[in-house]
């Protein structure tokens, strides 16, 4: 487990760029933190190093965005994720098999379907009005 200190969008972004220049086709990312706390800055800075050229921004109400690039990326958002039956319908499951990286915010809502996946887990807690508390556990940072 390896803790990092943010003080800005950029450097959280930063932090998901060296992140994701450690992950293979086929990654899984699960996210928790609150509202506001730096999930989508992190997966633009994920999308950005995957080389995917598409406008990052937050899955709330499309569930999926996929990014294109040389290494595809696809970015959800599992607040009204609550079965198993809810992550296949939305492809979870096929994107990981296709070789997808997948990062997944609010997956506290699906902890227990997800607790058997391996999956590098980062928790990010806002500490100040620009300032993180990242936590990843099961990565290579």
């Amino acid at each position: 487990m390896a803790v990092f200190e943010t003080h800005s969008q950029d450097e959280t972004a930063a932090l998901g760029e060296q992140l994701a220049r450690t992950l293979s086709p086929g990654s899984l990312v699960l996210f928790t933190g609150g509202l506001g706390a730096g999930k989508t800055a992190f997966c633009r800075g994920m999308a950005h190093a995957l080389g995917c050229t598409d406008e990052v921004s937050s899955p709330t109400f499309a569930i999926a965005n996929v990014y294109r690039g040389p290494q595809p990326f696809a970015h959800f958002d599992l607040y009204r994720i609550h079965t198993r039956e809810d992550l296949e319908a939305a492809g979870f499951y096929d994107y990981l098999d296709m070789g997808y990286i997948v990062a997944a915010e609010w997956s506290e809502n699906a902890a227990d379907i997800l607790a058997g996946e391996d999956a590098v887990r980062v928790d990010i807690v806002r500490t100040g009005d620009n300032d993180r508390r990242i936590t990843v556990e099961g990565g290579a940072l």
